[in-house]
């Protein structure tokens, strides 16, 4: 199931047997120009996570985990357009056989997302081996048999580790039999994260030797970036994604990885078996990643600039018969609803200073549209992201979702 990998189970090759043969688990050097970076990464964070009602919020926070699962099935070569995404969590799957595959995919992703966030760990719980196994068993435990069979016929058992000596690529993984000591190894060091100073550095690096651990049979990358997501959420809120930055450019995250799996470059690079140096590059690497996607997000929610794409989105969509409804009228609710938090009919109704059955049809056209959401006709109005019009609101932060849906 996932591409970009090569497994060749089986075989007896010449492959890494004890843990000291993965050290360093951290850098060492030049620790404070990563520390920096952590500090501006979450002060970042907070200000965005302030910046949000509670609504508005947990709308954004159902868009990122639509946008991590498919950025995640992209990774592997295996997504299917933002629209299917949408469609299947309605459960409305395609007649190709494929597609309502990726569309599967894509929801038990979406699900395990939601039940790890939901466990609140912090991040060295999150960390944990223990943890990777649920990750992997949550996601894989939501799909059929036949949804975890791979190409080459292997039946994918959630949360169990492999029990064969695989290849990755150029890399030997661990053989099997020595799994136990490399995890057991992963939790003394990334088991103890706390604080804010070196906590992305840890995330960072537990990614890397997780991947390069290959626990599973497959999955391996899909489960890492779930416990990467869970242990980076207390500080992103869920907010936003580092999904969409690795698959943005999904060779450099390879390549970066694969760096990280480099050997010793003489005296100078640390005192482990692999480089220290290109563990520090990913581990930078990471973080400005980090960085990038909550200053990007940070943008989208930018008050004055919200406000001009309100009104655009307003505007262009007067103007076709398709939205016939919508009227200028609607904007000053809109920003209402969107910074402040929900409201009742009634008051967005005075809000657009129309009469009653105009603005009743303006309400009930946005409710259909997706733009307002409301758990019944007398609850209250909430903000709704719905894809069509990201574009518009938050342009470039899904593009895919806005390209012809040609699956």
């Amino acid at each position: 199931m996932e591409t970009g990998m090569t497994s060749v189970p089986g075989t007896t090759i010449a492959i890494y047997d004890s843990p000291h043969q993965f050290e360093p688990l951290l850098p060492q050097k030049r620790l404070d120009e990563l520390v920096a970076k952590t500090r501006a990464v979450f002060e970042k964070a907070h200000e965005l996570r302030g910046a949000l009602c509670p609504p508005a919020r947990e709308a954004l926070r159902e868009l990122v985990r639509e946008m991590n699962s498919y950025y995640s099935n992209r990774i592997e070569g295996q997504s299917t357009h933002p629209a299917n995404v949408s469609k299947a969590l309605k459960r409305d799957f395609s007649d190709d056989p494929e597609i309502a595959q990726r569309q599967r995919i894509a929801v038990a992703h979406i699900e395990a997302e939601r039940e790890l966030e939901a466990l609140h760990l912090t991040e060295a719980q999150a960390l944990r081996s223990d943890f990777l196994l649920r990750a992997h068993r949550s996601l894989y435990g939501r799909l059929s048999a036949e949804d975890r069979t791979t190409s080459e016929g292997r039946i994918v058992e959630p949360g169990r580790i492999r029990e064969a000596d695989v290849s990755v690529g150029r890399h030997h993984a661990p053989a099997f039999a020595s799994l136990p000591k490399f995890l057991a190894r992963m939790d003394q060091v990334y088991g103890q994260a706390q604080g804010v100073d070196n906590v992305l550095t840890m995330i960072a690096a537990a990614h890397h030797r997780t991947v390069w651990t290959h626990p599973f049979l497959d999955g391996n990358g899909r489960a890492a970036r779930l416990q990467t997501h869970t242990a980076l959420s207390r500080l992103s809120g869920g907010l936003w994604s580092v999904n969409r930055g690795l698959a943005r450019n999904r060779d450099r995250y390879y390549e970066r990885l694969s760096n990280a799996d480099m050997p010793r470059h003489g005296d100078l690079d640390g005192r482990g078996n692999l480089s220290e140096k290109m563990l520090w590059e990913w581990c930078d690497y990471f973080i400005d990643l980090c960085e990038d996607q909550v200053s990007f997000m940070a943008r989208m929610f930018d008050v004055g600039g919200l406000r001009d794409r309100v009104k655009a989105l307003v505007l262009v969509r007067s103007q076709s018969a398709e939205f016939r409804d919508y009227r200028t009228e609607a904007v000053l609710p809109l920003l209402h609803v969107l910074l402040s938090g929900s409201v009742s009919r009634g008051d967005f109704s005075q809000m657009t200073g129309l009469g009653e059955r105009a603005a009743r049809k303006i309400i009930s056209q946005l409710l259909r549209d997706g733009l307002l959401v409301s758990q019944s006709h007398r609850a209250e109005l909430r903000i709704g992201f719905p894809l069509d019009a990201l574009n518009i609101l938050f342009p470039n932060l899904y593009p895919e979702a806005a390209a012809a849906n040609i699956d």
